[in-house]
């Protein structure tokens, strides 16, 4: 990277609760935050954010390929020179299965009719949009 390059990165940490994924120098980094998508650049104003079910985007170089994780929840920690995602749950996006995801909805679906109690149902529900949202970061298009 050059002198100049670096002079437009700052810190990128994503933070799973198994590990650190990923604490490298990016240029910028989009996350799905619960209000809308957030770009982050060096410079930007310090910000705290909740993150919805979506996709991370990450680009280290200038017209460098972009990197896409999966999110399935958490919050951001943005600043200057810094931008930390603590994520519920991280998965690369070209590790998700359309056909398992697909499958995983179909299921999850049938489960909703199933269950009793309002925790239960609660719980089957947010699995549903966390499986949408995975099946909509593989296939580009939203999942209703």
């Amino acid at each position: 990277m050059t002198e100049a390059a670096a002079d437009k990165t700052f810190s990128f940490k994503l933070v799973s609760p198994e590990k650190i994924l990923m604490d490298e120098p990016a240029m910028q980094v989009v996350v799905p935050g619960e209000e809308g998508d957030l770009g982050v650049l060096k410079g930007h104003s310090p910000f705290v954010v909740s993150v919805r079910p979506g996709v991370v985007s990450i680009q280290k170089t200038t017209g460098g390929d972009v990197q896409k994780i999966f999110v399935a929840g958490g919050f951001a920690d943005i600043s200057a020179e810094n931008c930390t995602v603590l994520a519920e749950e991280a998965i690369a996006v070209d590790d998700l299965n359309k056909e398992e995801l697909e499958q995983n909805i179909s299921n999850l679906k049938e489960d909703l009719g199933m269950v009793q109690g309002a925790h239960d149902k609660q719980r089957v529900e947010n699995a549903l949009v966390i499986a949408k949202a995975k099946l909509s970061a593989v296939t580009g298009t939203l999942q209703l």
